[in-house]
């Protein structure tokens, strides 16, 4: 007997059923139907992993590494990430104890907010954000507060409005920076203040830092490395963004041993452990990767500049971005709201980006494009953006 959709939905959990579907998915579902799209949408590197990387990939499947490794990850990747956080940021991680591989910074994101959370708790996301924040949340248990952001604000944390949404029930504070989808870059000085309060309330901070090599003109904060931070932060990092390794499905999570004990606890049971092969490859990305790395993030950077000016030029404004791979254009000059906007623009134009309600609070009113594409295409998606805003503006 075939037992339909709408039927079998009935044994779904309230959890399930209540989350939003994804703003990101929806349009790209569309795409995948249509000829001739050139998508400023997808938040991936257009360039392949880099040679060396893929080397190591490939020697280590034909030396017959293809069982389990230990649930925390390979101990040699754990002591480079180690050392690599300590080379850049000066935060000192015991490899054995505090540091696990995980299978993207997606999942060390879930294993994060599980282990921290009690059914209640409140998380305080900043936004706009990345799309699985509030969903991460929610499965995990907790009930996700938003902050929206303001563009005036360069989309940075509203200190004031943070310390007033801070509530007996608070747990964490869930950050993302360099941002998607705004390409913002926190401050010291509002990353230090924000400790303060940290500290004060005594929540933990998860800190999603999967580009923080990806910057330009300015510097990336890791916060765990901030005076008193690193016993309350779980630093969350990866490989997909950098070193343009998405499909490899590998990142780590980094933090007091106490709570990474929880993380490895959570990890052993429904994932056992990241896979080996992809271990393999991001040992040689920390160790090897440097200059591939650099030289990823000057093509970001010239095609940033690229896509800001046209943008601003096509009257869609646009602040810069200093992080990530994103611009996140106002598009008040259309009349249109994002959803409408970036539908037309798909339909009658073939460019497709992403309305910035998907990302939270904040987000309306803007949508995000992705520089992760071939500077011809950005050019090319620059002219029908005019001919669209020439109908439209």
């Amino acid at each position: 007997m075939k037992i339909s959709v709408d039927s079998a939905e009935r044994h779904l959990s309230r959890r399930v059923v209540g989350l939003k579907p994804s703003g990101i998915r929806k349009f790209f579902d569309i795409v995948a139907t249509m000829d001739d799209v050139i998508s400023l949408g997808i938040g991936e590197p257009d360039f392949t992993t880099p040679q060396r990387i893929l080397q190591a990939g490939i020697e280590s499947l034909q030396r017959g590494e293809t069982h389990y490794t230990s649930n925390a990850g390979m101990l040699e990747l754990r002591e480079a990430v180690s050392a690599h956080l300590y080379r850049l940021y000066g935060v000192t991680y015991h490899p054995a104890q505090e540091v696990i591989a995980t299978v993207g910074v997606s999942e060390a994101l879930y294993l994060s907010l599980t282990a921290l959370l009690n059914p209640g708790d409140e998380v305080i996301i900043p936004t706009p954000c990345f799309v699985s924040y509030q969903a991460e949340v929610i499965l995990a248990g907790g009930v996700p507060v938003e902050l929206p952001g303001r563009v005036e604000d360069g989309f940075q944390v509203n200190l004031e409005k943070l310390a007033t949404a801070i509530t007996p029930r608070t747990k964490a504070i869930l950050i993302g920076y360099p941002n998607n989808p705004t390409g913002a870059v926190a401050s010291r000085d509002v990353l230090l203040e924000l400790a303060r309060l940290a500290e004060k309330h005594d929540l933990i901070v998860i800190s999603d830092e999967i580009y923080d090599r990806l910057v330009y003109g300015t510097e990336h904060v890791c916060f765990a490395a901030l005076p008193g931070m690193r016993e309350r932060t779980v630093t969350l990092g990866g490989f997909s963004k950098d070193y343009a390794m998405t499909g490899w499905r590998i990142g780590y999570a980094a933090g007091p041993a106490g709570i990474i004990k929880g993380l490895v606890r959570i990890h052993q049971y429904t994932i056992m452990s990241a896979p080996t092969t992809a271990q393999v490859a991001a040992i040689e990305a920390l160790k090897h990767g440097e200059q591939d790395v650099e030289d990823m993030r000057q093509h970001y950077d010239r095609r940033r500049r690229l896509i800001v000016g046209g943008l601003n030029k096509l009257g869609l404004e646009c602040s810069e971005p200093h992080g990530a791979f994103y611009a996140f254009p106002s598009i008040t000059a259309s009349g249109m709201d994002d959803e409408t906007f970036a539908q037309k623009l798909l339909e009658e134009e073939r460019v497709a980006v992403v309305p910035g309600s998907s990302f939270g609070a904040g987000g309306e009113g803007f949508v995000r494009c992705s520089y992760a594409t071939a500077y011809e295409k950005i050019e090319e998606a620059l002219r029908r953006m005019e001919r669209f805003m020439r109908r439209h503006g």
